[in-house]
């Protein structure tokens, strides 16, 4: 699972992705309900940039009285039934979620979390497998898929011990357009993998003191 990363800054939109960065900013690091850049097919099937919410449904859009949920992640085990992920996923609503960096927790070195950076060993930006969804209002807004870690090298190492090891999926580029034009829900399954241990870098990257309570707040969230 992720919770926080580094999104892709307008010159790499352009340089990596082939797309025009949407017209309004965005920031350094992205967290639940901050907007972010998302690479979308158009119907001809080439690449358009939007920027959308991280969490397919942003905290705005609960209805009152409802429990506040979390939705920046999507299990590709359940990601059909789930009532927040599944009209996108059946619609074939793919994204690309361009990035430099995802952020986890590690353990081990005690009881309190580190902050770990993790990315590809050889690209200097990445496309996580998304999904998007769109809004009335023309808003848009956007999830992670995720697959079980559990026995990946990398990947294992992340979250509290004894929970269960989730990752997202770093597709590799020569993947983006296929992922991106791919219509059926089915076929879609293929492409969510996790990259090799040896082809992923991680280091540790301790928050600031002032964002400690985030930092303790992402620990506890699941996907």
């Amino acid at each position: 699972m992720c919770v926080n990363y580094v999104p892709v800054q307008r010159q790499l939109l352009r340089d990596v992705f082939g797309v025009e960065p949407p017209a309004d900013e965005w920031r350094v690091e992205t967290w639940k309900d901050y907007a972010a850049p998302i690479v979308v097919a158009d119907s001809d099937g080439s690449r358009d940039c939007r920027l959308a919410t991280f969490g397919m449904v942003p905290r705005w859009r609960i209805n009152e009285g409802m429990k506040v949920f979390d939705t920046m992640n999507a299990r590709s085990e359940t990601v059909g039934q789930k009532r927040s992920f599944s009209g996108a996923w059946n619609k074939g609503h793919f994204c690309l979620i361009p990035a430099t960096a995802v952020y986890e927790p590690n353990y081990e070195s005690g009881a309190k979390s580190v902050r770990y950076k993790i990315y590809p060993r050889e690209s200097q930006a990445f496309g996580i497998a998304g999904l998007w969804r769109d809004w009335p209002d023309g808003t848009h807004s956007f999830a992670m898929l995720t697959v079980n870690a559990d026995n990946h090298p990398v990947m294992n190492r992340m979250h509290k011990p004894g929970s269960e090891k989730r990752g997202v999926v770093m597709l590799p580029s020569e993947e983006w357009d296929d992922w991106l034009t791919c219509r059926d829900a089915e076929k879609a399954r293929a492409f969510l993998r996790l990259l090799p241990d040896g082809a992923m870098l991680t280091e540790p990257a301790p928050m600031a003191p002032r964002k400690a309570e985030i930092n303790s707040r992402m620990d506890g969230l699941q996907d």
